[in-house]
């Protein structure tokens, strides 16, 4: 049992520790698709807007994401964010993305 209680009290620790020197940061993303794939809602949107009389030549959608993340360094909340990207919200089949990271 002792055992036990010690694991977790080291586990507290090193959670007040990373609260203590961690900082918030916004990571924005925007995914969106490499060239030569089909965005059928841009087509779509483009079409319309064309209906509304609006020269427009092409539409392109993107996907936006907003983070907000704990990080000791902006350089560690970059990593985390590009390490989301690739693992989540961009399928690297299709899809490209860019990446800020700026402090909170």
């Amino acid at each position: 049992m002792g055992e036990i209680l010690h694991g977790f009290a080291a586990k507290i620790d090193k959670y007040l520790y990373m609260k203590s020197v961690s900082m918030k940061y916004r990571a924005r993303v925007e995914v969106g698709l490499n060239p030569g794939h089909s965005d059928p809602e841009g087509e779509t949107t483009k079409q319309s807007l064309a209906e509304l009389n609006y020269p427009v030549l092409s539409v392109g959608v993107k996907k936006v994401y907003e983070i907000i993340l704990e990080a000791r360094s902006r350089n560690e909340a970059k990593k985390t964010a590009e390490e989301m990207c690739k693992r989540l919200l961009a399928n690297p089949v299709k899809d490209s993305y860019s990446l800020d990271v700026e402090e909170e």
